[in-house]
């Protein structure tokens, strides 16, 4: 199930405030600036700071290629 256009163009990291990259194929949205990862569960996206995922390096190297190749961009523009 993938988020609504609407519900995109508002959310943004609860930590920095900063938009996210929506990665529906993961069912995930992450915030490149603070390497964390929030999952989305049921459709419904998991924006706990406490539930949020510290991504490594190597992730986050993955995941900006997966943006780029993707064309994403971020939900909120900072």
């Amino acid at each position: 199930m993938t988020l609504s256009p609407q519900l995109l163009q508002i959310l943004v990291c609860p930590v920095d405030k900063g938009g996210l990259y929506y990665l529906a194929d993961e069912d995930a949205l992450y915030n490149p600036r603070l390497h964390r990862r929030y999952a989305v569960r049921e459709g419904i996206p998991v924006m706990l700071a406490d539930e949020a995922e510290d991504v490594d390096d190597a992730e986050h190297e993955r995941l900006l290629a997966k943006v780029a190749e993707d064309g994403l961009t971020l939900t909120v523009e900072t």
